[in-house]
């Protein structure tokens, strides 16, 4: 009984959801046919052109261009195409061009998915001509057969015969004809909606089968794993190495120092305690700084008021310990943390900017702005300094950009001579925590 009470009233909804649907759909195939028309001629024009003068060398840029410009249409029918179904599409892949010049141009010639987004707008334009000529056909024609007995008598009257009653049955008669072309009408009304979502299958099927590449996606995403997983193996060496050299540098050296000094009060005791009295106070001294650096270090690593009070007043302390004068903008969710591994990034490196712009910047301000939206954590680090910073390998920004890639983040550098040297790094959303800034942990 409540299946049959929740049915009628689920109704209205279906039928309100079949109708958008049906609209969406003859959108899609009405949109099409320009969409072909541009596509095809880019792609046509574009090769040729490019393939007639590669002798000459002016045929190079102009293939790169055309492959750029159908790969452009490309994400427009992908989007039309998720739309139009309500579905996401596979995933696709496009391999990043690398080089300069000449070379950068042969290694986008070599990039698979953009021939087959060539290949697609090609193909893709007698489909779509054929699918717009038969929504609009089926539809209008429909409706007109319907609607045919409003508008019949507009018609010249044929005493020899004619139209479709007359082909049926070979006998004429205007009732007739009405009767047929009505019920014809009806029926191709009636199946429209069917018609419209095979039409839109039919091109969803091409964009789908020559537009998406989920053997080279996942193929490529594995290898952005395994060199995320190099990154953060190279890091964490990284880290781990500078931390024994702090240690051993600094409190490493003073425990010794200390423990000689307890080893020499240890003997004067007996003999001179007054000498020993000095000693005693120096140990305590070098036991105080021992300590000082020891938290230092932890906090490098992972300081108590990130665990307990968030990345804001993390950020906070950082920034009042840098030498150089620093303007802090946090603007992140209100009353919710996000996740470990993110706060966790984005403290380190604001914390290691900050360090290389104490070091090596020679700046009087930086600006550190940090924020977040349903997707990333944005963080801009600029200082007025003397710029050159660049992530070249055995620089301290290359070890940052290792720490971001454990997270799949990334990070790009802008510092041209003289300055103003700008770091942003993007750091994608894991998840937020279920604690609220104010709760214990």
């Amino acid at each position: 009984m409540t299946g049959l009470a929740s049915h009628p009233a689920a109704s209205p909804v279906a039928g309100a959801v079949g109708v958008g649907r049906f609209w969406r759909g003859m959108g899609y195939l009405l949109g099409g046919l320009p969409l072909a028309i541009v596509a095809f001629v880019i792609a046509i024009a574009g090769f040729s052109a490019g393939v007639g003068t590669l002798v000459v060398w002016v045929g190079l840029p102009v293939l790169v261009l055309t492959l750029r410009a159908v790969r452009g249409l490309a994400v427009v029918e992908r989007r039309s195409t998720e739309w139009a179904t309500g579905r996401p599409l596979p995933p696709h892949h496009y391999r990043e061009a690398r080089g300069r010049g000449i070379p950068r141009w042969f290694n986008a010639l070599g990039e698979p998915q953009s021939w087959r987004d060539l290949l697609h707008a090609v193909v893709a334009f007698p489909v779509r001509l054929v699918t717009f000529v038969l929504a609009v056909a089926w539809t209008v024609g429909g409706f007109g057969g319907l609607l045919y007995v409003t508008w019949q008598w507009a018609l010249p009257d044929n005493e020899e015969g004619g139209g479709l009653f007359w082909l049926m049955t070979g006998n004429g008669g205007r009732l007739g004809e009405i009767a047929v072309n009505m019920v014809l009408g009806a029926v191709m009304v009636a199946t429209s909606p069917a018609v419209v979502r095979g039409l839109v299958a039919t091109r969803a099927g091409l964009a789908r089968g020559l537009l998406t590449n989920q053997t080279a996606a996942l193929r490529a995403r594995a290898t952005q794993l395994e060199s995320s997983r190099r990154a953060a193996v190279q890091a964490e060496a990284q880290t781990l190495r500078r931390l024994e050299r702090d240690i051993h540098d600094g409190p490493q050296q003073r425990l010794v120092r200390l423990n000689m000094d307890l080893e020499t009060v240890a003997r004067r005791l007996d003999d001179d305690p007054d000498k020993a009295r000095p000693l005693v106070v120096e140990a305590l001294e070098q036991s105080r700084e021992a300590l000082s650096e020891l938290r230092a270090l932890s906090r490098g690593i992972a300081p108590p008021i990130l665990a307990d009070r968030g990345l804001g007043p993390a950020l906070a302390a950082a920034a009042a310990r840098c030498p150089v004068q620093v303007s802090l903008d946090v603007a992140l969710p209100q009353g919710r943390r996000l996740a470990a591994a993110v706060e966790n990034t984005a403290y380190f490196v604001v914390t290691e900017a900050l360090t290389n712009v104490a070091k090596h910047a020679h700046a009087t301000l930086c600006t550190v702005l940090v924020s977040a939206d349903g997707e990333r954590v944005l963080v801009q680090v600029r200082d007025d300094g003397r710029g050159g910073a660049h992530l070249g390998k055995g620089h301290g920004l290359a070890g940052l950009a290792d720490r971001l890639a454990t997270v799949e983040g990334g990070l790009d550098v802008v510092s041209p001579l003289g300055g103003p040297t700008v770091l942003t790094a993007e750091i994608p959303l894991v998840g937020l925590g279920e604690s609220g800034p104010g709760e214990d942990h």
